[in-house]
C-alpha cells in the first residue's frame, strides 16, 4: 500500500464543503463521514478531511487559523495535463471558489491557484517530465 497523506481542514460548513469538493470530480467516502466530517478523496493516496472547526480542534492545541486572512498552507496537486489545470480550477470556481493567484505559465509547468469557500489554497499544477533535464 503506498504512503498516504491525509490533508486535514477546518470548515464553517460540511455539506457546504462536500458540495465543493464533489462538484470538481471528487467523491466522498461515507464511511469516514458524518455531520462534522467529510472525507473527500481525491486519488488512491490522497484525502482531504474537511471537519468542523469544532471537530478540527480536536486534533491540535494551536489557534485555528483564519484562511481567508491567514495563509496556513499551500496545497499543491499534481496533475496530468494542461487540460486538467484548468478543469479542476473552472469546476472549484464555478462551485465557489476563488481566484487564489496568478495563473502560472511556463511553458514546461503550468498551474493555477484557487481558494476554497473557507479560504483553503490549492493549486493545481501540470509539469512536462520531458522538459526536466
Amino acid at each position: 500500500m503506498p504512503n498516504m497523506i491525509f490533508v486535514n481542514l477546518p470548515v464553517a460548513n460540511v455539506s457546504a464543503s462536500r458540495d465543493f469538493y464533489t462538484a470538481m470530480g471528487f467523491t466522498i467516502n461515507e464511511q469516514f463521514s458524518d455531520e462534522n466530517t467529510a472525507s473527500v478523496v481525491i486519488s488512491d493516496a490522497i484525502v482531504a478531511m474537511v471537519m468542523t472547526r469544532s471537530r478540527f480542534a480536536d486534533f491540535t492545541k494551536k489557534q485555528i487559523v483564519d484562511a481567508h486572512t491567514s495563509s496556513e498552507v499551500i496545497n499543491a496537486l499534481g496533475v496530468e495535463s494542461r487540460d486538467e489545470v484548468d478543469r479542476l480550477a473552472d469546476a472549484a470556481l464555478a462551485a465557489g471558489g476563488t481566484v487564489g493567484g496568478d495563473t502560472q505559465d511556463h511553458g514546461f509547468m503550468y498551474g493555477r491557484s484557487i481558494d476554497d469557500p473557507d479560504g483553503h489554497c490549492w493549486e493545481f499544477v501540470w509539469m512536462d517530465p520531458s522538459a526536466i533535464g
